[in-house]
């Protein structure tokens, strides 16, 4: 077992908002008895690391590692780890972190914990807000993010985080499935659960419109329809199963609403927003059915307001919801995702490119010009 005290390593930090990710030498205080210690192999890197690394989601106070993808193998145990089936060696997946006490946490259902936020994105430790990197002058330096912070190539990881993984060859591409994949796929299994006579609309197929389509396209819904402004995600899109796809900067005068409907004849059973951007929420209420269902998964701007007319909404019975993960219980799910990857209906490898962490800017700049739909950094 590797030493649980003062433990050094490198880590890819953000010393303010705005800065570059830079590798940088820390300092792991200690693995407490319901920590682990994980060795990184391989992380996804998300959109939600763009937003933290421009400090556009609150609660997280700098210098930090963020990642929240990770996937490694187990260096050390505390005692007090629950889960007896989980050993030194084990080659693990990493997802998000839970305050455990909370209503919707003790009801076992994780994704919904009261304090989702604060635990995740405030990169600190649940049990006393502590967090174990620092630098060698003694700076503290926050690398909880999501329980895990798997940009440090070493990292003390919360229990709740950890997912064991049967299939060590999966790491590079499983990696996303405790965050991105699981979002996506989750929110179409979890908590939409459409029918097959039913209608689905996915604006913003990245990684986690991908995985929400691959979901759809599993339960064979009646029409699944793509929405983007990239014609080669789009492509993509139709070879995973979209029965449609459009680019609305081809609508014409006819608009995305109207052309949505169209499609649909009358409007979707259910509209998924990936993309977090305002204009495209809004169109959701336009795209679905009577009775239909808007929801939001992609992350919108802090302090945003959208517009909704809420007598349509009544008289129509639309819905409009926000899902975080999924809906997912990861230590559940993910095994679940696992196998419908071997049986041939989430082939989310085609998705991923990997990068060595040295080419780490390369990795973040394919992501924001959209040359990649799922970069993944591998601590070589």
């Amino acid at each position: 077992m590797a030493s649980t005290t003062n433990i050094y390593t490198e880590a890819l930090v953000i010393q303010k908002p705005g800065d570059n990710f830079e590798m940088k030498t820390v300092i792991l205080d200690e693995v407490r008895p319901d920590e682990l210690l994980v060795e990184m192999k391989y992380s996804g890197i998300c959109h939600t690391d763009v937003l933290l690394q421009n400090g556009l989601l609150p609660g997280v106070e700098y210098p930090a590692i963020f990642g929240h993808e990770g996937a490694g193998i187990i260096r050390a145990l505390g005692a007090d780890v629950k889960d007896k089936s989980l050993k030194v060696g084990d080659h693990v997946l990493l997802s998000f972190n839970i305050c455990g006490k909370c209503k919707q946490c003790l009801a076992d259902n994780p994704s919904f914990c009261h304090l989702q936020l604060q635990v995740n994105v405030g990169s600190v430790r649940v049990s006393d807000g502590s967090t174990p990197a620092r630098y060698e002058d003694g700076t503290s330096v926050r690398s909880q993010c999501f329980g895990q912070s798997s940009f440090s190539r070493l990292s003390v990881v919360a229990e709740r985080s950890v997912v064991k993984s049967p299939y060590p060859e999966t790491l590079p591409y499983f990696a996303p499935l405790g965050c991105g994949f699981q979002t996506g796929a989750g929110t179409v299994l979890n908590v939409l659960k459409p029918s097959k006579s039913q209608s689905v609309v996915i604006f913003g197929v990245g990684s986690v419109g991908t995985a929400a389509l691959m979901a759809a396209a599993y339960l064979g819904v009646r029409q699944l329809v793509a929405v983007d402004v990239v014609d080669e995600k789009l492509a993509l899109a139709k070879e995973f199963g979209a029965t449609h796809t459009v680019n609305p900067n081809d609508c014409g005068t006819e608009g995305i609403e109207e052309t949505i409907r169209r499609i649909t004849d009358g409007g979707a059973d259910f509209a998924i927003d990936c993309t977090g951007r305002l204009p495209v929420i809004e169109s959701l209420f336009g795209c679905i059915a009577p009775s239909g269902t808007a929801t939001s998964v992609g992350v919108p701007p802090p302090i945003s307001v959208i517009r909704i007319e809420p007598q349509t909404f009544l008289l129509e019975n639309k819905r409009y919801i926000g899902v975080v993960e999924g809906g997912s219980y990861p230590q559940k799910f993910i095994p679940e995702l696992i196998e419908l990857h071997r049986q041939g209906h989430f082939p989310v490898e085609r998705l991923c490119k990997v990068y060595s962490v040295k080419d780490f800017d390369t990795a973040l700049n394919d992501l924001r010009e959209g040359k990649v739909v799922k970069p993944i950094i591998h601590w070589d």
